[in-house]
């Protein structure tokens, strides 16, 4: 099933709740998007929480991809807030829900970013990736390349540090 891209959705109280359980349900499956599982919800919702009013005051969006009314996946275009890095913007907690994943749909959701970028003549995006789940290789394959890490910058666990790695994606280039 194809996806339904919806920028800037209004953020009511049940697309909250639905983001916040997607965010525990990617988390708790392995996802790298700012929690080490197990999480729940009330661990979740105080950062969701302050990522949705950063979005509701502007200028950070929300991009949500659904399958037919269910959002199953997220990501956030974040400004950099410093007139300097302008001309590109950082996406932030891209997840698709574990139960949907290997349908494309994290690519789908990033093209999607990538057009909108395009569309309002950014020259690029950056994300930053976890090391250690091969997050980077399916980065790579939508065209991003790594421009550097810090080593170990991540602490998931005692004892256990991974490398933050960043990954830029040149709008220059013409897509695809």
């Amino acid at each position: 099933m194809n996806l339904r891209f919806v920028l800037d959705p209004e953020l009511t109280t049940e697309l909250r709740e639905r983001v916040i359980s997607l965010w525990v349900d990617v988390t708790n499956a392995g996802g790298a998007v700012g929690f080490v599982a197990p999480v729940t919800a009330a661990e979740v919702r105080p950062v969701a929480e302050a990522t949705f009013g950063e979005i509701a005051a502007g200028p950070d969006r929300l991009l949500v991809g659904y399958e037919g009314d269910r959002p199953v996946g997220v990501l956030i275009i974040t400004d950099n807030r410093f007139r300097l890095k302008a001309h590109y913007r950082v996406l932030k907690r891209v997840m698709v829900h574990p139960d949907t994943q290997g349908r494309g749909h994290g690519a789908a959701l990033m093209r999607e970013a990538e057009r909108i970028a395009r569309e309002s003549g950014l020259d690029a995006l950056h994300v930053t990736v976890r090391s250690g789940l091969g997050l980077e290789s399916f980065y790579e394959r939508l065209g991003y390349r790594e421009v550097g890490r810090l080593p170990g910058a991540l602490r998931v666990a005692p004892g256990d540090d991974r490398d933050e790695i960043f990954m830029w994606l040149d709008l220059a280039t013409p897509a695809g």
